[in-house]
């Protein structure tokens, strides 16, 4: 096993992935349920919401990667821990729609901070792994994406045995999760000096500079934006199909369990077969792929209606497993030792002003039936596939 070579610190990131995930995942899933059902709103404002969401994550990571770099990842970490707490909790109770609203971007920027200290120190680390004992850095990355997915296999079905309880039972036991995570980062997690590294803005110039990294960050929002698609596309399929989301966890849970079981051989394939480049187009091909059959396969019945939602969930998922470690990898060779933070948190937030842009659009095109808006996230996802630099260094 990979894990059992690692030192301490990247198995501290590798297991509080997976606790930051079982939080998330017992409360993401059903909100869109809530937001349609017990708050009555309508397709394309869950969509807005939704998208704000992915935006004050994403779009904010750049500011965790600055606080990174200049502070070390300690310190961001326990700040995103604490308002992820208060974000969960203030979500269970929220009534309106300004506080629904106010409460996801609470959620979505501690993500901003947690995320971005996590993932650069985990490429970091993957690094100089990979330096000391020639283990591919793709391989860490994939244990940290598997890890991670752990986390959201069970996590949903965590959130669906609360549900019965009400939203709030889920949204309250995703903020204890977190209060652990807390506590395991306060006690584990060793200080770093901060980096001599020059302001952020000279940073950012250079940031839109670098065209090769520009260019990756449209092909990973392409991403970003089908994978979205979890908690907006899916749940309405799933609900047009059967009347109900019952199989929302199930399905959840078979695209968790399929990183899980799937993502260190299919990364040890890759790491062999495939460059980080070829690497990103088989992972967005797949989800191109995913999202063409979900559109054709509407008018069958197979599977009690649910075939379509199985096959882009099944590719969706075939994708991402190639799509992000392969990403994550590439980072430290477009960055550098000293910007790392930055340039994680820059990708995330690139991705997630793509992501903000498309969720409205596509949440309107989803409250009509038909192959149309599956048939455009298809088109997305190869549109991202031509973004792919050519090469991997600047």
């Amino acid at each position: 096993m990979i894990a059992a070579g690692l030192p301490a610190l990247p198995r501290l990131l590798i297991t509080t992935q997976f606790a930051f995930n079982l939080g998330f995942f017992a409360v993401l899933p059903y909100l869109s349920a809530h937001l349609t059902g017990a708050l009555a709103l309508a397709g394309w404002l869950v969509g807005l919401i939704l998208g704000l969401r992915t935006f004050s994550q994403q779009g904010l990571f750049v500011i965790g990667g600055a606080l990174t770099d200049r502070f070390g990842p300690r310190p961001v970490v326990l700040a995103g821990c604490l308002l992820r707490v208060a974000g969960f909790g203030w979500l269970g109770f929220a009534q309106s729609t300004w506080a629904v609203v106010a409460a996801v971007l609470l959620v979505g920027f501690a993500a901003a901070l947690f995320s971005p200290a996590v993932e650069s120190e985990i490429a970091r680390q993957a690094v100089t792994h990979e330096r000391a004992t020639g283990v591919a850095r793709t391989k860490v990355l994939g244990l940290f994406n598997a890890a991670g997915q752990a986390g959201a296999l069970i996590g949903p079905v965590l959130g669906a045995a609360l549900l019965d309880l009400g939203f709030r039972a889920a949204c309250l036991a995703g903020a204890a999760v977190f209060v652990l995570v807390l506590l395991g980062h306060l006690v584990l997690m060793p200080s770093r000096p901060p980096a001599p590294v020059s302001t952020v803005g000279r940073g950012l110039g250079e940031i839109a500079r670098n065209r090769r990294f520009l260019a990756l960050c449209a092909a990973y929002g392409s991403y970003l934006l089908l994978y979205n698609q979890l908690y907006l596309a899916l749940p309405a399929e799933i609900e047009r199909a059967t009347g109900t989301q019952g199989a929302l966890g199930w399905l959840f849970a078979l695209s968790s369990a399929l990183v899980v079981a799937g993502q260190i051989p299919l990364s040890s394939w890759a790491a062999r077969r495939l460059s980080l480049r070829r690497a990103l187009l088989t992972g967005l091909g797949l989800m191109a792929a995913g999202a063409a059959a979900a559109g054709l396969l509407l008018p069958v019945r197979a599977a009690g209606g649910l075939l379509p939602s199985l096959a882009f969930v099944v590719l969706l998922t075939a994708g991402q497993m190639l799509v992000v470690p392969a990403a994550r990898a590439w980072l430290p060779d477009l960055a550098g030792e000293r910007r790392l933070g930055l340039y994680t948190g820059a990708m995330s937030s690139l991705s997630g002003l793509l992501v903000l842009a498309g969720s409205a659009p596509l949440g309107a095109l989803f409250d009509a039936e038909g192959p149309l808006p599956w048939l455009v996230l298809a088109a997305v996802a190869l549109a991202g596939a031509l973004c792919v630099p050519r090469r991997v260094t600047c």
